[in-house]
């Protein structure tokens, strides 16, 4: 099995991670409010409770505030820190005043980043960064110079990226010492084009698919850790009225149901559990705040465990249409 990336003191990271995007409240200026610090603190005390110990953040996530949030909560309770594996992104441009929505894989841009990540997040150091989305004007030798000294001073340990191509992947690590140990990427019930890049080969239907061709190959090849945002679908199959809804969605939404109900678990461990069957061993970015919702998924490693091949594919088959 693939070994997971390990915190400062050697603590491999959870099959789960908590998507911290929505700590911060609403997408605005407005400052935090206690009562979200203590909705956080709630959220991950939820998410250590069922064995998750890592969180990933981003440095736009609410103008920064998710990541105000988080720290705010390891202020107040600092050995927490030394349990967790924190991972943040940088790397997009908010549009602001004069300034346009951009991307930004400069140097200068990276380290500033990171420096303001760590402020918010009230940490020394990020165990991964990640490049949050491809900068059409990327150097790779700026980048490589920025990882080296975030690395060199302690403030970074490992790096990856998110939403990238295998392409993407080989022309960054030209320039890098080390191997980028992680892409995140759109995965799920709710986004199957991961899948159906792969059986879609020499169909006609597989020109529809907006997947990189050829990636889940190469990222197990390269042992790079596929990571997916996105998994639980913004709760489509786990409970959300999918009766507007496409055929495919509806009649998944019941499969899963029925499915739950047939294993005494929750419809969330079983739409987590279809994704980390799949051998890559993909890991998802749950994003939820809710307690409940996140002591839901405890069961998702003990139902990709139990999965048969068949009920898989009973399920992929039925979010396709087919």
């Amino acid at each position: 099995m693939r070994q997971m990336p390990l915190n400062a003191r050697g603590i491999p990271a959870s099959r789960l991670v908590l998507g911290c995007m929505p700590f911060g409240g609403e997408w605005d200026r407005s400052p935090l409010t206690e009562e979200r610090t203590r909705q956080c603190e709630a959220a991950v005390e939820a998410a250590l409770e069922i064995g998750i110990n890592m969180f990933d953040h981003a440095d736009i996530y609410t103008w920064g505030k998710s990541e105000e949030a988080f720290g705010r909560m390891l202020k107040a309770r600092p050995q927490m820190r030394d349990q967790m594996i924190l991972q943040s992104k940088c790397g997009i441009g908010m549009a602001d005043g004069t300034l346009p929505a951009r991307f930004d894989f400069s140097r200068d841009h990276i380290l500033e980043s990171v420096e303001g990540s760590l402020q918010r997040l009230n940490t020394d150091h990020l165990d991964i960064l990640l490049l949050h989305r491809p900068d059409p004007l990327m150097e790779p030798e700026e980048i490589a110079e920025a990882f080296g000294r975030l690395k060199a001073s302690g403030k970074v340990r490992y790096f990856g990226v998110s939403n990238m191509s295998e392409a993407h992947i080989r022309f960054i690590e030209s320039a890098l010492t080390d191997k980028l140990i992680v892409n995140q990427l759109e995965m799920g019930l709710g986004r199957l084009d991961f899948v159906e890049e792969t059986v879609r080969v020499n169909q006609t239907k597989g020109t529809q698919v907006n997947f990189s061709q050829g990636l889940m190959e190469f990222s197990r090849s390269a042992n790079i850790q596929l990571q997916a945002w996105g998994p639980l679908a913004q709760g489509r199959f786990t409970g959300k009225d999918v009766s507007a809804e496409p055929e495919p969605v509806r009649k998944t939404a019941e499969l899963v149901t029925k499915m739950a109900e047939e294993r005494h678990t929750t419809r969330e461990a079983i739409v987590l559990g279809w994704l980390m069957k799949h051998p890559a061993l993909i890991q998802p970015v749950i994003g939820t705040m809710n307690p409940e919702r996140i002591k839901a998924c405890a069961d998702a490693q003990q139902q990709a465990d139990q999965m048969s091949r068949e009920d898989w594919y009973r399920l992929y088959m039925t979010a396709r249409g087919d």
